[in-house]
């Protein structure tokens, strides 16, 4: 688990800062380029860090997280750009995120456990 906490850091730093970035609302979240480019280069390095877990980990500890859309959706921001559709980016900001957050502070907590 010890090289798999770093990574799961970066996910719950990562998140930590979109909830930051975007305390103020869909309207600024939209109205703001800033605010967007931040939000998905978060979730970049979120999905670069669930790319980097092992498939082991992945496989036992964490079955639940769909971590292949969040690989995917990483691969989409970074290498396809001009697609990105912001209303699926708020989309998971609001309703993917908390639950995420909550499974990997679980996952860190039984990991501070061992």
């Amino acid at each position: 688990m010890k090289d798999e906490t770093v990574y799961l850091k970066h996910i719950r730093d990562a998140i930590a800062k979109i909830e930051s970035y975007t305390t103020e609302g869909r309207k600024r979240f939209f109205a703001d380029s800033m605010v967007q480019d931040a939000v998905i280069r978060n979730l970049e390095i979120i999905g670069e860090a669930a790319r980097n877990l092992s498939p082991d980990f992945i496989r036992q500890r964490s079955p639940e997280i769909p971590w292949r859309s969040i690989i995917t959706l990483r691969n989409v921001l970074i290498h396809e750009y001009f697609r990105v559709d912001l209303e699926l980016v708020w989309r998971i900001v609001r309703r993917r995120l908390p639950t995420l957050k909550r499974h990997i502070e679980a996952l860190l907590a039984e990991g501070r456990k061992r």
